[in-house]
């Protein structure tokens, strides 16, 4: 079912075509076609109408012994609609029509027969008078060369008078596209000029670059710096844990105090009555020798390696200062 819907069949590589057996069919062979009446006939057996334009299943054939001109003429058989009369007609390329034939009688054909045959007697009575009388032949010939001009004439008004009236100029048209070609040929010219001077810069720029690389290829590789290990970033630790000083409880509450000289002069100590003794002695009297001997110090002066938590550990050790902190506001004495 689908094979007969291909345009193209299927042709084995051994097909010969020459092998193939030629149909000998007869030169007056008819076939069947669907046609037109081609003027309005009447048939000559029961008188049916047939208009122009009435449609009928022919047979058509081939006229052996009539051509015009080299052209074939054909006939076409038709039946009457009514009784089934066979109708001939057949071309005629000679008068561009058809001529009835056989069966019917052509309808409003005696205007036309009589047309003809006035021309025909016209013809006649011409060409009796110019064989009698020789001025008459050079009359008739006056006449048709008069007539023959002022058809010429007619002519040339007449294409003079459609150049005027026309409003398509044909040279400026063909002007216009010899103008449309040039630029479009100068167009193309120019984007073939413009697409190679790309194509140079692109070549140009990718020598450019295989030369830097062939550059960087020749020098020596730089020294890679060494990788860091992750345990370089941790800090370092000077003193193992357990060596770490035991932090005091007021430390852990409060904070420890920075070692910064801003909070030394936070510190006030009490200045007391300076009982020296030679040598010294009066300094290894006191409870504490060491905090006394940094309290009794300025505060200005500081040794080196004291802090501000020395200082305030011996501004605690005053009997004073612990009366004031410990023990609730009172009187004093004197």
């Amino acid at each position: 079912m689908s094979e007969r819907k291909v345009l193209n069949k299927y042709y084995p590589p051994d097909f010969d075509p020459s092998k193939i057996p030629k149909l000998k069919l007869p030169k007056d062979r008819q076939y069947v076609v669907r046609l037109m009446a081609p003027f309005n006939m009447r048939c000559k057996t029961c008188g049916e109408y047939i208009y122009k334009g009435k449609k009928f299943n022919a047979r058509k054939e081939t006229v052996q012994s009539e051509s015009y001109l080299g052209l074939p003429i054909f006939r076409f058989y038709i039946k009457c609609t009514r009784c089934l009369a066979e109708i001939t007609f057949k071309t005629d390329p000679e008068n561009t029509d058809y001529a009835m034939e056989h069966g019917a009688t052509r309808n409003f054909q005696a205007e036309k027969l009589l047309e003809e045959e006035e021309e025909k007697r016209v013809q006649k009575e011409r060409e009796d008078e110019e064989l009698n009388n020789p001025m008459k032949v050079l009359e008739n010939r006056t006449k048709d060369s008069k007539l023959e001009m002022e058809v010429l004439e007619n002519l040339q008004e007449l294409k003079e008078l459609n150049q005027r009236q026309a409003r398509v100029d044909f040279e400026s048209m063909l002007q216009q596209y010899k103008d449309y070609e040039e630029q479009k040929r100068r167009a193309v010219e120019e984007d073939e000029q413009e697409m190679k001077a790309m194509l140079e810069q692109a070549q140009a720029r990718r020598l450019l670059e295989d030369s830097d690389s062939d550059e960087e290829s020749v020098r020596p590789p730089a020294k890679s710096l060494p990788k860091a290990k992750p345990t370089d970033f941790l800090p370092e630790d000077s003193e193992p844990q357990a060596k770490k000083p035991k932090v005091e409880s007021w430390e852990r509450s409060i904070g420890k105090l920075s070692s910064k000289a801003e909070l030394s002069g936070l510190v006030a100590t009490k200045k007391k009555p300076n009982h020296s003794t030679p040598n010294g002695a009066g300094a290894q009297n006191g409870p504490r020798g060491s905090g006394v001997s940094h309290a009794s110090q300025p505060s200005g002066s500081r040794l080196p390696g004291t802090s501000s938590l020395s200082l305030l550990g011996a501004y605690s050790d005053s009997e004073d200062s612990k009366s004031d902190w410990l023990s609730p506001p009172q009187k004093r004495k004197g």
